[in-house]
């Protein structure tokens, strides 16, 4: 791999700040649609198990860019494209608000993923060429940005909300939001593009299985944080532990938890081996899960396990970025079909939350979560036994 040092380019602290910057952006988008699932439900006139297909559109969306915006990655200037991705975004976001049926917002949820898709899998790639010693710390870090922007856009949204009682709005901030992001990232100059890319094709070939087990993981990674973060405001909203500005509070403080659990994952990536710091998350997953299916109607507990639940979420992502890049080298296309069991996740397990939250029970919802904990857990095992390691020098 070529190695992108400071000497080789200059500017890599400026142009890791401008990935943290742009996954800020990606977690105020990304965080934006359970607090404005109920809105846009009025808006289109649609019920919740019809609108939970803007999931789908979405996650459908993600899984297209992450494929080939990866390609993109790998042959053109990574800043200038994360830059185009972004802004896609930022025009998806305004026009979200003026759909006047569920058939357009399915359009533009389905654009919109795949602007998330391409800038999630751009920013990965590039931070690991970036720095091809020491990723951990550096790739929490860039995990800890989107956590942070998935903290603020529920804040940002309830306040609107609460002083306007407008969707719409609360969307055009977010969209305005996302310019001074696209600007940063792209004046800069983007990393060398890595040596071994050239050779992706025997990459794939020979470490394909890693490659199915590493997409199984962040599958169960991200179906438990998208599932849990986009469905517990409609839970608590449901069963009337908390009013609509309450909820919002309460998503928020999952989004807040799961900020300070990536900050957390920083010194602890460079201590902990991956496996570890993923049986920890999956732990406290559980813990918070069948907490709040034993005590369904203590607003107390949940609110503790939905914090628990945020930290516990948190490390997943990276932590399994990081345990590929131990076991393979990595390019934009290989970090595609990574990200193709991450817009599986993403994609199928709040659609079969929402099929099952109103004709069985919003408990399934961490049902639901907990299989999909279960899922990850056995593919963590396979993996430590079966994985390729990685055979650079």
């Amino acid at each position: 791999m070529t190695d992108p040092s400071s000497s080789a380019h200059p500017g890599r602290l400026a142009t890791t700040l401008s990935y943290y910057g742009a996954f800020i952006g990606l977690g105020l988008v990304l965080a934006s649609l359970g607090p404005t699932l109920p809105g846009l439900a009025e808006l289109t006139g649609a019920p919740l198990n019809a609108l939970s297909s803007i999931f789908v559109a979405r996650s459908a969306g993600y899984l297209t860019g992450v494929l080939l915006g990866g390609r993109f990655f790998d042959r053109y200037a990574g800043n200038a494209l994360m830059a185009g991705m972004l802004s896609l975004m930022a025009i998806c976001m305004a026009l979200v608000p003026l759909s006047p049926s569920i058939l357009p917002l399915i359009a533009l949820l389905y654009a919109l993923g795949f602007g998330e898709g391409s800038v999630d899998a751009g920013g990965n790639t590039l931070l690991v060429w970036l720095y091809p010693t020491g990723l951990g710390p550096w790739m929490n870090g860039l995990h800890f940005a989107f956590g942070i922007g998935s903290f603020i856009g529920p804040l940002i949204i309830a306040e609107i909300l609460a002083r306007e009682g407008s969707v719409m709005s609360a969307y055009w901030v977010l969209a305005a939001l996302l310019v001074p992001f696209i600007l940063f990232v792209g004046s800069l100059r983007s990393p060398q593009i890595a040596d071994h890319v050239d050779s992706h094709a025997e990459t794939i070939s020979e470490h394909r299985f890693t490659i199915i087990l590493v997409a199984a993981l962040l599958f169960s990674a991200v179906g438990i944080e998208v599932g849990y973060g986009n469905w517990i405001y409609t839970y608590a909203v449901t069963l009337e532990l908390a009013s609509p500005e309450s909820a919002a509070g309460l998503t928020s403080a999952y989004w807040g938890a799961f900020t300070v659990g990536r900050l957390l994952g920083i010194p602890l990536a460079a201590r902990t081996p991956p496996p570890a710091i993923l049986l920890l998350c999956f732990a406290g997953t559980i813990v918070a899960s069948v907490a709040i299916l034993l005590y369904p109607e203590s607003v107390t507990v949940l609110w503790v396990c939905t914090c628990l639940a945020g930290l516990a979420v948190a490390p997943m992502f990276a932590t399994v970025v990081s345990l590929a890049e131990r076991r393979m080298p990595i390019s934009g296309r290989v970090t595609g079909w990574f990200f193709v069991g991450s817009s599986a996740g993403g994609m199928s397990i709040p659609f079969i939350i929402g099929q099952l939250f109103e004709p069985v029970s919003p408990a399934w919802t961490f049902n639901i979560v907990l299989a999909v904990v279960f899922v990850g857990l056995v593919v963590l095992v396979i993996f430590n036994r079966y994985a390729t390691e990685d055979t650079r020098g």
